[in-house]
């Protein structure tokens, strides 16, 4: 793929779709929805609205950090705080499949009243191949696949969808986005999935098992840092371990570390780490996280795990 080529056939691709209209770009900070909304700046300029959904499932000063990201690169980024809708469409939940849906939901329902607020009729996502591919295969949903599974997000939210990723995996828009003058600290970030932590939190996700999670990420990422594993992760089991506190029992969290190596996230094997790293991560893990317990490392590749938990 000529990158240089493909980039603006991109760029024109927006331009004509939007026309003279407007768009908003659904910017999480990720590589992908990075790369889409510089093309889409490109093509548009001052008619793209770019907007970052802080869902309450981020991690820790995501929100501030992307947007001072972009602003070094002179793309204005609006943060949406919509927190409590999401976790409000996510209580109650526990099956991974209901939560996927619940999150889609909620993230359409969002970047739609911002669609119409802003006037605008096109919303521009990052969605790549492998999106596409595990949802259709049934592997399970990503909450930016809709017309690829028969849903019209016009009649439904509102608005039409941009998808100029959507032919590549993600070496290839690793590429893009170093084409498009993105900082190393976005096109070589670790993935990091669109629904955030929600797919860490076995069991209902709530704001405080998700602060759990959060800094149990940060711990991880920490640690692994050195390693550059392809993606690393924590995750917090629905059930509770015994541990011991002060002599006594307790009864607390059980959170598993995941690291893997991948090109191109349809395979993966575990990440050998040494083990002092492991320890050194546990050590955190429940010196700093004072529900913890419990911590173990997973060493299933994909298939037949998938890379995050659900």
């Amino acid at each position: 793929m000529k990158i240089k080529t493909f980039c603006d056939r991109q760029t024109k691709a927006i331009r004509r779709m939007v026309g003279e209209g407007k768009a908003i770009s659904a910017l999480s900070g990720g590589v992908d929805s990075s790369a889409c909304t510089v093309l889409a700046h490109r093509a548009l300029g001052s008619k793209l609205k770019v907007v970052f959904i802080d869902d309450g499932l981020m991690r820790e000063g995501e929100p501030a950090e992307v947007k001072g990201v972009f602003a070094g690169l002179g793309i204005k980024v609006d943060i949406v705080r919509a927190g409590e809708e999401f976790f409000a469409a996510l209580a109650g939940k526990f099956d991974p499949e209901e939560k996927r849906k619940a999150f889609r939901q909620a993230f359409y329902s969002v970047f739609g009243r911002e669609v119409l607020r802003s006037g605008a009729r096109f919303l521009v996502q990052g969605t790549i191949k492998a999106d596409i591919i595990e949802t259709k295969g049934g592997v399970k949903t990503q909450h930016n696949i809709l017309e690829q599974i028969g849903i019209d997000p016009e009649k439904g939210f509102g608005f039409k969808v941009v998808e100029p990723l959507k032919e590549l995996f993600k070496p290839e828009v690793r590429t893009v986005a170093k084409a498009l003058g993105l900082p190393e600290s976005i096109h070589a970030r670790m993935p990091f999935p669109g629904p955030g932590l929600m797919t860490r939190v076995l069991g209902e996700v709530t704001p405080e098992r998700v602060a759990v999670v959060r800094k149990a990420t940060k711990i991880v990422e920490d640690g692994l840092k050195k390693l550059k594993p392809f993606q690393a992760l924590a995750v917090l089991l629905s059930d509770k371990g015994t541990g011991i506190e002060g002599g006594a029992r307790k009864f607390g969290d059980i959170v598993i570390i995941r690291s893997v190596e991948s090109r191109d996230a349809m395979t993966a094997k575990p990440t050998p780490i040494p083990w002092d790293v492991l320890m050194r991560m546990s050590r955190r893990m429940v010196k700093e996280i004072p529900s913890v317990v419990r911590v173990a490392y997973e060493l299933t590749p994909k298939p037949p795990a998938t890379i995050e938990y659900i």
